[in-house]
């Protein structure tokens, strides 16, 4: 079977190498993507641009078991560029599959992730589908009268892949819980104590300061932006504490949505930032209005706990899901293993539809001067009910990506 498999190898190779002087224009690799010990399926997969190809523009992959082409797309926004693309079809655990990677003859791909700003609003789509939607305008509270609950730089509406609203925003109940948010509960900076999650105490808050970036794509959709927590204690006037960075990006899946958001905070000035303990406060989400009003959602955790077990609980994702109209739909949150304390504590509340990964629960920590706070978080959006197999094999994915490497040159 090896030999036949290697034979079959060989030829597709043969038959691309009789096209790449008429198809490709100058130099090719051939990589092989393992699966190791876990099945993989709609994967995101990247590596470094292989040495031969970094100064290629566009790049064109093809599978080498049926010949088929696999759209992909540079990332050149780091210190290296990367190349990704997404492991549609599915691979069996100790399997690989090799591919050929070609530099190609520039034409604009096909946006399958497009991005929008509408001057108050980065809007993302995903085949023309609403994914996400980050305010960077201020959105202002209903009650007029409460309008220290105004706020910009955070995410909703959060849809589904069948279109419905699974995020809430302005709840009458926890009006300073929007949507998806990054915001610390209790901050102890020069002396003083500040609060940027709940904006109705009037000592901190956290804003949209800029749009960077943002650019979709054939395999991902990006955003790019910053964001201030901004203390409101200090007699002089508002001082920034803590500089932000959003790179929220969008993968080109339909069936089910996927995106990652990598925050990076860092001291605005030559103080550290304490984040004191407290049970709550972090990366946060809040679930649709319905679930509040019948109590009809729950929890799912990678340890299998729910919203009667699981608070204050150290999982390494937890999903969040019920009824929306006549369907069940759910979100999940995947925390790296990277990511401080992992795997970290997380809030669940057992009556109200939102959880946090609540790091500050376990003891206070500094965030220093040239030292950032980087947090990467992976969110699964979809319709039906949850899975547990699902949730961990995303997890798997990106706890343990599949290894990719060159195996042969031009």
């Amino acid at each position: 079977m090896k030999s036949q498999l290697r034979s079959a190898t060989l030829l597709m190779l043969a038959l691309l190498a009789g096209t790449e002087a008429s198809l490709y224009a100058g130099p090719a690799v051939t990589l092989e993507v393992s699966a190791g010990k876990h099945d993989r399926q709609q994967t995101v997969i990247s590596l470094p641009v292989p040495e031969p190809l970094q100064n290629q523009k566009q790049l064109t992959l093809v599978r080498l078991d049926d010949g088929k082409e696999v759209p992909v797309q540079i990332d050149a926004s780091g210190s290296e560029r990367k190349l990704f693309w997404i492991l549609s079809k599915p691979l069996p655990a100790g399997t690989s599959r090799q591919y050929r990677l070609h530099a190609a003859q520039f034409t604009k791909p096909a946006e399958q992730v497009t991005v929008v700003d509408d001057g108050s609003h980065l809007s993302v789509k995903v085949a023309d589908k609403p994914v996400l939607t980050y305010n960077h305008a201020i959105v202002k509270a209903p009650k007029r009268d409460e309008s220290y609950y105004d706020k910009s730089g955070y995410i909703h509406p959060l849809y589904t892949p069948s279109g419905k609203v699974i995020t809430d925003d302005f709840n009458p109940d926890h009006a300073h819980q929007h949507g998806i948010m990054f915001s610390w509960r209790k901050i102890l900076f020069e002396g003083r104590e500040n609060n940027g999650w709940d904006q109705k105490s009037k000592l901190g808050k956290v804003a949209h300061s800029q749009v960077n970036s943002f650019t979709g794509g054939p395999v991902f959709g990006e955003i790019d932006t910053s964001i201030e927590h901004i203390d409101l204690t200090k007699k002089t006037g508002p001082v920034t504490m803590l500089n932000e960075n959003w790179k929220v990006r969008v993968y080109a899946l339909e069936k089910q949505f996927l995106f990652d958001i990598v925050s990076v905070q860092k001291c605005a000035t030559e103080k550290p930032v304490t984040i004191d303990k407290i049970h709550y406060g972090g990366m946060t989400i809040r679930g649709h209005a319905d679930w509040h009003t019948n109590h009809g959602y729950d929890y799912l955790t990678s340890e299998g706990k729910n919203k009667t077990n699981g608070n204050q609980s150290r999982p390494h994702w937890v999903e969040m899901y019920g009824p929306l109209g006549d369907e069940t739909a759910g979100v999940a949150i995947f925390s790296a293993p990277t990511n401080f304390r992992s795997p970290q504590p997380v809030r669940l509340h057992p009556t109200m539809p939102y959880f946090c990964f609540a790091v500050a629960s376990l003891d206070p920590f500094d965030i220093q001067p040239g030292q950032p706070y980087v947090s990467r978080y992976r969110f699964y959006v979809h319709d039906g009910k949850p899975s547990q197999e699902v949730d961990q094999r995303l997890w798997t994915d990106l706890a343990e990506p599949p290894e990719v490497k060159v195996i042969s040159g031009p």
